[in-house]
């Protein structure tokens, strides 16, 4: 019996000294140890068959007054945990009272704003969006738009070859093609997009953008593509904005130009940065070649339309005041904080 009575001091002891140190998830493990079917209490009260019959009740009595005080422990304990969380909450309780915190708000990346405004500039025109993929047939970037695989024109393209019919795309006029397959004249289209080319400085990046435009229809002349760029450049850098056109190369239109405006910076006064020239290079253009429209299956004899392309980040650059394209690219918070409000 004593040794019993014993065990049963000695398990009160150790509860007493586990509940103490023990957290609310661990509250219910140490109830099954002590006081579970299994647990240390019906281990030891399985002696008590072997006792003599007056010794029992002792025993039992003991063994109830242990089984209630490791009850009352973790009533209490589980009492002092919870005032203590309710504690903890009070002290980090939210003053509502006090002024809120605005939060940061961002805005448009400076391309992004660019091509929204140059997008809606020619929806204003009446033309319309076309998209198309960005790895591409060598025969839409190159052979449809009059650009054999032993032109010259093909080395100032630095292109970016998947395989030696597959390339990334080094301008968006292959979805002038592939509209031109799709649909028959009239035809007005403006193509946004990302293109890919082996260069990078300062003023170019391996991948970039640009917004190529498509006008068919019957009796399309040069003059309508110089009205139609004289409207967007007013529109984008303002009324007092002058135009020129300087004779130019492309394999797919013809006559080809080169398009300038006098310089944002000074005005054509004579700058830096249209290196005292008064003038900046802004896209190409010109009216679409015979032999294009021969690839889609047009009649040029009955149908002429001009095109032309510019990149987004040089248009980007000369409105911001940007001398860097890498800049667009390197996502420094500094930089492109400063056009939040876009």
């Amino acid at each position: 019996m004593r040794d019993l009575l014993a065990a049963l001091d000695a398990l009160e002891a150790e509860a007493a000294a586990a509940l103490a140190a023990a957290d609310e998830s661990g509250l219910e493990a140490l109830r099954v140890r002590f006081l579970g079917r299994r647990g240390a209490l019906t281990a030891i009260l399985r002696g008590l068959g072997e006792l003599p019959p007056e010794a029992r009740p002792v025993v039992g009595q003991q063994a109830n007054a242990v089984k209630a005080a490791i009850e009352g422990l973790l009533q209490a304990r589980r009492a002092a945990l919870r005032t203590a969380a309710v504690a903890g909450l009070a002290s980090d309780r939210l003053d509502a009272s006090l002024p809120g915190r605005p939060p940061r708000l961002g805005g448009l990346h400076p391309l992004t704003a660019t091509l929204r405004d140059i997008l809606e500039i020619f929806a204003s025109l009446g033309f319309v969006v076309a998209e198309g993929p960005e790895v591409e047939l060598d025969y839409y970037n190159f052979e449809a738009l009059n650009i054999p695989k032993d032109h010259p024109a093909r080395d100032m393209q630095d292109t970016f070859y998947i395989t030696d019919d597959v390339v990334l795309r080094t301008h968006t006029s292959p979805v002038q093609v592939r509209v031109m397959e799709a649909e028959p004249p009239p035809i007005r289209v403006v193509v946004p997009g990302r293109v890919y080319r082996r260069d990078a400085d300062v003023t170019h990046s391996p991948m970039f953008h640009q917004v190529e435009g498509l006008l068919v229809d019957e009796g399309v002349t040069f003059a309508d593509l110089k009205g139609t760029l004289s409207a967007f450049v007013r529109l984008c850098f303002g009324e007092g904005t002058r135009l020129r056109f300087r004779p130019s190369f492309f394999p797919f239109t013809e006559p080809s130009a080169e398009v300038d405006i006098s310089c944002v910076i000074c005005r054509g006064a004579g700058c830096r940065v249209c290196k005292q020239g008064g003038w900046l290079e802004i896209l190409g253009a010109g009216m679409v070649d015979p032999e294009v429209f021969r690839f889609v299956g047009y009649d040029s004899e009955r149908y002429t339309g001009f095109a032309f392309g510019m990149g987004v980040e040089r248009i980007a650059m000369l409105r911001y005041g940007v001398d860097d394209i890498r800049l667009f690219f390197e996502n420094d918070l500094r930089f492109l904080e400063q056009f939040h409000a876009l």
